[in-house]
């Protein structure tokens, strides 16, 4: 074998053998990497700057669930950057996006701010962006879930409601077919007739009411409105009524008072307030209609000496359909809904109603309005100061203030 025979197998073999050792190289460094990328605490770039700008709370978490970057909205959480994750759920959900490499996806409930914080129900859904990191992307879904339960109770008991002045209507009807040759009978299911249309009619129109006020996202007529005229439109609007039932209507309390908002909305919900409190008084007493201003806010509170609410009703008083006397309420044709009209009504002018009830001595809801200035027609009333003056007859009753205190 000559010379250039044995340079060109020893040219082969040095290429063999480099091509062997490159090949270690690479594999050996696709091993370190490999091993770097399953123990590397890294987040990729972006991550944060993603979570930063993100309105739902999201956090990326490590095998150990150590919150390496978070969003502001998860802080109300208590999920925040160098902290431990304690929920189990939440650290099984990682956990299994990290072993099944699939995004994972479930709805708990998780308590937000201090306790005793309502929990609420989360759609969390966890993805897999390493093998050791988690991101964790949490979506608060507990007023979708209310307003969804809101819209079948609604349902449900608008359909029960409905059916019994619709089913008197036919029977009435029925009867009245049977006793067409006895015109006293007539006249009497006609008038029942007549009342258990009334009835469906106010039903009907409270529900179309309560509906808008829940559909609308703001006011329409919003503008200033004069609050005498609220209470005085309340008050004539129930006077009959008052007087039918032998219940005196008082006013008293400042005057010359204004807010923003819709003068008709806001006399059906105190005219509503009125109404109750007529019903639920005994014959002979007195209901209260009050006006006070208190630091910016206009306080309208409506009293009576009436059988009160149970401490155990007073809560769900302002629900849909809710009766805390079922029997009464029939028999005074309430239909259920004037209180939950009242809520939402007073809530669209940026307010709230307040509820003070002892049974026995009566009840005081005390509707809360921002103040505004008056019309520029109008000059402004300087506050004074109050004088001690011998009591009005329209004082004797007590207009109790929204605090647990009441009137004593």
């Amino acid at each position: 074998m000559d010379t250039t025979q044995l340079a060109l197998l020893a040219l082969l073999a040095g290429v063999a053998i480099g091509g062997s050792v490159a090949a270690l190289i690479v594999a050996a460094l696709r091993a370190r990497d490999k091993a770097i990328g399953e123990t590397s605490l890294h987040i990729p770039d972006g991550v944060r700057d993603v979570l930063h700008g993100m309105d739902d709370a999201a956090i990326v978490v490590d095998t150990s669930s150590t919150i390496l970057a978070a969003s502001a909205a998860a802080a109300p959480f208590g999920l925040v950057e160098s902290s431990v994750l304690t929920e189990e759920g939440l650290r099984l959900l990682a956990r299994r996006a990290r072993d099944t490499e699939l995004p994972a996806s479930e709805n708990m409930r998780l308590r937000r701010g201090a306790a005793p914080a309502e929990p609420r129900l989360v759609a969390v859904r966890a993805t897999r962006i390493s093998p050791r990191l988690s991101l964790l992307v949490l979506r608060d879904i507990t007023e979708r879930e209310r307003v969804e339960q809101m819209r079948r109770d609604f349902v449900a008991n608008t359909s029960h409601e409905l059916k019994t002045p619709v089913g008197a209507v036919s029977l009435l009807a029925e009867a009245i077919e049977s006793a067409a040759d006895d015109p006293p009978q007539v006249r009497i299911f006609a008038g029942r007739l007549t009342a258990e249309a009334a009835r469906l009619s106010q039903l009907t129109s409270r529900i179309m009411h309560l509906s808008r006020l829940q559909s609308a996202d703001e006011l329409t007529e919003a503008r200033v409105v004069s609050i005498d005229e609220v209470v005085a439109a309340a008050i004539d609007a129930h006077a009959i009524a008052a007087a039918s039932a032998g219940v005196e209507l008082v006013r008293g309390g400042e005057r010359g008072l204004h807010v923003r908002g819709d003068s008709q909305v806001l006399s059906e919900a105190l005219g509503n307030l009125v109404a109750n409190a007529i019903a639920y008084s005994p014959s002979g007493s007195r209901v209260g209609v009050g006006v006070k201003l208190a630091d910016g806010v206009v306080e309208v509170a409506v009293a009576d000496r009436g059988i009160g609410i149970a401490e155990g009703d007073q809560d769900r008083v302002f629900e849909r359909f809710y009766r805390a006397d079922d029997a009464r309420s029939r028999r005074t044709g309430g239909t259920g809904l004037g209180l939950s009209i009242v809520k939402h009504a007073v809530q669209r002018h940026g307010g709230e109603v307040r509820l003070w009830s002892r049974p026995g001595r009566g009840s005081t809801f005390t509707v809360r309005l921002p103040l505004t200035d008056p019309p520029d027609d109008i000059p402004r009333k300087k506050p004074r100061k109050k004088k001690r003056v011998k009591p009005p007859k329209t004082a004797s009753i007590p207009i109790a203030s929204a605090d647990p205190g009441g009137p004593q």
